[in-house]
Parts: structure tokens; sequence; C-alpha cells
């Protein structure tokens, strides 16, 4: 039995992982010792981490040991940090390049080729009713956690002139008011595609994988299904050379992100963060896994699949660059084609589980930390307006702090208070993300399995 092929190696990898973080809270806590003592314990570590993941070739791997390399470089060597940017960025183009011809292949293939209409409208249906469901369950834990940790009560921190011109940029998209149940059919397919409308891009795949299926003369539509499971195999193996980059664009941004920010801001608003990572704890233990046992997905399988895609998100901070290795791995976990590649997508706008909770849970913050005691009405009544105001605008630019923004003024605040927020929702948005892409993930598997077509291997 070879060394680097047991858990083992795994075991030891999240030792020497977890040592590494102990290393950086134990030197915040000594500030009299010598900085390179740590530096230098750190480094010997990550060599080691480097080395087990190169035994392993997995992506996983390289993607939390690129996390640490990034913390540490951002830390040490902010000027070399900010410059490191870049490679997220250019990751996240490639990606963009990727997601709407792999949405429009797999949908086109899976309702064309294999589906028929009424089982496209119970999939829809089905997805519909358990996105509203779950987010549902997601603000009311949000709410419960803030509540009890009370995380709000006595934060005294000034609001910077860089987070208060990024608010300001951000809130100016709110003059612009759209329709969102509009906004969610494509008016130009090209300026879907250009503008990153994932849900836009959905519609038109279904229309369009509904017409080919209604097409007469088998030579035409033929033609047209081989054009789009040969699109989509090549789009498959696009995704595997993009993500060859995703441990360098995963160093990039969090060295670029600690370069910028710091850690200082992290003991001012810790309570916050550690509020809202106990509540996502929590609700993917009381809520996901429930609904896992009840579906019968087998969870070690279901662990492995998702691995991967949540690792990305959460290492990233963007769901976009999750969703091409979800659809890839789901579709390997034995759920069906054509049911994947419409509910992760249009997931990526209803089932924002992460989310919602966070934005219930950050709204009651606010208030709290401006000295207004919520009743239990009123906080009742501001889920019901998240439960409205948080679907469907996944494309906006910031779209969790315009909506976390809005619904403060509903409560009678100033908007710019949910300001001081924008310090740490870097760290924020990872955990966020990465159950938002869980959450879509376990989705495509239980409406699977209502189907009846779940075939894990």
């Amino acid at each position: 039995m070879k060394i680097f092929s047991s858990f083992t190696t795994v075991f030891w990898y999240i030792v020497i992982f977890v040592h590494i973080g102990l290393l950086f809270f134990i030197e915040s806590l000594l500030p009299q010792m010598d900085p390179m003592i740590f530096q230098t314990l750190r480094f010997i570590l990550m060599g080691l981490l480097i080395y087990i993941s190169f035994k392993r070739k997995k992506l996983a791997l390289w993607i939390f040991t690129a996390m640490i390399l990034g913390v540490e470089v951002g830390m040490d060597f902010p000027a070399f940090a900010l410059e490191t940017e870049r490679f997220g960025k250019i990751f996240l183009r490639m990606i963009k390049t990727l997601v709407a011809p792999l949405i429009f292949a797999t949908l086109v293939v899976g309702i064309a080729g294999h589906s028929n209409l009424k089982q496209v409208g119970r999939i829809g249906l089905k997805s519909i009713l358990y996105f509203e469901i779950v987010t549902t369950m997601a603000l009311f834990i949000g709410l419960l956690a803030i509540n009890v940790s009370q995380a709000g009560k006595g934060v005294k921190v000034e609001i910077s002139a860089a987070d208060k011109l990024k608010s300001t940029e951000l809130l100016a998209q709110k003059a612009e008011h759209k329709d969102h149940f509009v906004e969610i059919f494509p008016e130009n397919i090209a300026k879907a595609i250009g503008e990153n409308q994932v849900l836009q891009v959905v519609i038109f795949s279904i229309v369009f994988a509904i017409g080919l299926g209604m097409v007469k003369h088998e030579q035409h539509k033929r033609t047209m299904l081989n054009f789009a499971e040969s699109l989509s195999e090549v789009m498959f193996k696009f995704t595997d050379i993009v993500m060859f980059l995703a441990p360098i664009a995963v160093f990039g941004a969090l060295a670029s992100t600690v370069a910028k920010s710091g850690v200082d801001i992290l003991f001012n608003l810790m309570k916050l963060v550690g509020t809202l990572y106990v509540a996502l704890v929590i609700f993917v233990t009381c809520v996901l896994l429930p609904i896992a046992l009840i579906a019968k997905i087998p969870i070690r399988k279901f662990i492995k699949a998702v691995t991967e895609p949540v690792t990305l998100a959460f290492a990233t901070a963007s769901s976009e660059a999750a969703l091409p290795k979800a659809l890839e791995n789901m579709e390997a976990f034995g759920v069906p084609k054509k049911i994947v590649a419409f509910v992760i997508p249009t997931g990526y706008s209803f089932n924002l589980d992460g989310t919602t909770l966070y934005l219930s849970l950050a709204a009651v913050f606010v208030a709290q930390m401006s000295g207004v005691d919520l009743s239990i009405g009123q906080q009742i009544s501001i889920c019901l307006v998240l439960m409205l105001t948080s679907k469907g605008v996944a494309g906006v630019r910031g779209a969790s702090f315009v909506i976390l923004a809005g619904t403060v003024a509903t409560m009678g605040l100033d908007p710019e208070k949910a300001s001081v927020i924008l310090a740490i929702d870097a760290l924020m948005d990872m955990g966020r993300t990465s159950v938002n892409v869980l959450g879509n993930c376990l989705a495509s598997a239980v409406i699977a399995r209502s189907e009846n077509e779940l075939n894990v291997v």
C-alpha cells in the first residue's frame, strides 16, 4: 500500500494545515516574540503541504495549500501580493467564457435528447418549491443566530473612506429600477452571455431545447443534437484545462485580499464573522444533512463529488468559478445531464442558501450596532422582504450588499451604516458562497432522486 494513496496522508495534511493556522493565531497573541520564528516554522510546514499536494495530485489539496500561501504572502509581502490579484481575475475571465456554452450544450442535450415537456415542467416546479423552502429555513437560522450572539451590541467601528466609496458605488446601482421578473427573460442572447446573466442563458437554452425536441425532421434534429453533444464534451475538457489555473488564482485572490484589508479589522468584528460561520455550520448539519438523508443520498460519495467545487467556491468567493466543476462532478456522481444542467444554474439565482442566511443575520447586526431593538414581528417582516428581494439578482455586482442596504433602509436606518461590513465582506463571502454551491449540488441530487433518476455508481 502506497503511503501517498492512504487516508493517513490526508489526515496529516489536515493536521499540518491546522498547525499553520495556530501559528498565525499564536503570533498575534505574542507580538513581543521575533516574527521570524513563526514565519520560519510556517514556511517549513507549507513546504510539507506542497510536497503532499504534489504527491496526491488532488485539486482540493492544491487549493487549500494555495490559500495558506496566499495569506502568508499577503501578510509578509503586501506590495508583491497586490500584483497577484490579476491571477484571480484571469481565472474568473476564463471561467466566464465557458459558463454560457457549457450550460447551453448540457441543457440542449439533456432536454431535447432524453426528456419530454411534461418532465421539464415538473422538474421546474419541484426545483422552485425546494428552493423556496430551503432558503426560508436559511433566513430564519440567520435570524436566530444573530439574536443569540448579539454580535452587534456595543460595536463601535469607524467606516473607512475606501469602504464609504465602495458602498456609494454599489448603492448607485439601485438608482436604475429593474423588474427582476422581466429580467429573467433574455432580449438578446449575445447580450445575456456578454453580461454573464446565467438565468437568462438557462431560459434561452430551455426554450431552444424544447423547440429542438419539437422538430419533426430527424436529420435536422440529430445534426443539432450532435453539435450540442460535441460542444458539451469540448467545454468539459476546456474546464479541465482552466482548472489547472485554480490554485494560482486562489493564491493571487487571497494574497491581494490580505494585503488590502489586513487582519486587524477581524478582531473588531470577529464576533460577527464567528456568528455567520457557526450559523452556516448549523444550517448544513440541521437542514442540508437531514434533507440528504431523507432523500437517501449516499453521503460519502456526495461529499467526494462536491469537495472540489465547494473548496473552489470558498477559496475564490465566486460561485461562477465553481459552476463548471459542480456540473461535471454532479453528473459524474449520477445526476442526469438534463437535471444537473437545469437545477444548478437556476439555483444560482433562486437557491442562494448561504447568502440568504447572511442577509437576515447582517440586517439585524446593523440594527443592533445602531442601537435599535427590533421586535420579533419586525424581524419576521424583514425575512419576508428578503424572501422576495434575494431572488433573481445574482448578476448584480455586489448584490448582497445592495440587498442588505435596501433592507436596512426599510428599517428606517441609514443604508451607509451597512458599509462597516464591507471591511470583512471578503471573509464572510467565502463561507456563504461555499454553502450556496453545496446547497445547489444537493438540490440537483434531491430533484434527481424525486424523479427516480439518481444513478449513483
